[in-house]
């Protein structure tokens, strides 16, 4: 199963040009199950989000989770799941609040196909806030018994490294590499937690030469083994 994290800027690349086309194409070259966004959606008016829903269904076969409070919303806080609908089938989703300062939260999507839960983040700027968050969300997912993957941007920065110590037993973090800035990517602030029976097979940041203009993010890519071991 392939799993893929980006913050895609409200959709405005390099070029400060907003531009939605580019943000399909990058999904298609990465070719994911499932898509973790932050900044989906806009942050004034009817917090609308940025991308065309029935280009992405059509062409790549993505719907959202339903995660909104707005109806012309992708997700929550600007998080949002996408999932192909014709492989996987959606248990739950729901909103996932944080403590915070900021317009931030987290979103989860169960799926019962293919057996794991994802939970998208975009974790606060401040880093005594984010310990609070990672805390919040290792405490939401305490008691699960099925295999979970947390993604997303948690603006950890270089010198934050030891915030990886907040996360007790059972959790694994994974970096895939530097993520930020796009054109000359220096830090990884776009991780990957996993918990559970899965097995992380590989991942890698994604630096295509168009995902080097679409967003100030490159995305990040988890590849993972599902099933549980035979033994």
């Amino acid at each position: 199963m392939r799993i893929a994290s980006y913050n895609i800027r409200k959709a405005i690349g390099l070029d400060w040009r907003r531009d939605a086309d580019r943000i399909v194409r990058v999904l298609h070259e990465i070719d994911a199950d499932v898509v973790v966004l932050q900044e989906a959606d806009k942050r004034i008016g009817q917090r609308a989000g940025v991308l065309p829903l029935a280009q992405m269904e059509e062409e790549l076969g993505y719907v959202f989770a339903d995660v909104s409070i707005r109806p012309e919303s992708h997700g929550w806080h600007g998080n949002a799941i996408l999932y192909r609908k014709k492989t996987m089938m959606l248990d739950r989703a729901e909103r996932v609040k944080l403590p915070t300062l900021e317009p931030r939260g987290a979103i989860s999507a169960r799926f019962a196909v293919p057996g794991i839960e994802i939970v998208g983040v975009h974790l606060a700027l401040s880093r005594g806030i984010r310990i609070r968050q990672i805390r919040a969300i290792e405490s939401y997912l305490e008691h699960s018994d099925h295999p979970t993957l947390v993604a997303g941007d948690f603006n950890i920065w270089k010198r934050d490294t030891d915030i990886t110590e907040t996360l007790r037993g059972g959790f694994e973090m994974i970096t895939p590499g530097n993520s930020y800035h796009a054109s000359r990517p220096v830090t990884a602030l776009d991780r990957f937690v996993l918990k559970g029976a899965a097995r992380h097979m590989s991942s890698h940041v994604h630096s295509s030469d168009l995902a080097a203009r679409a967003s100030d993010h490159l995305p990040i890519v988890i590849d993972l083994d599902l099933e549980k071991d035979s033994a």
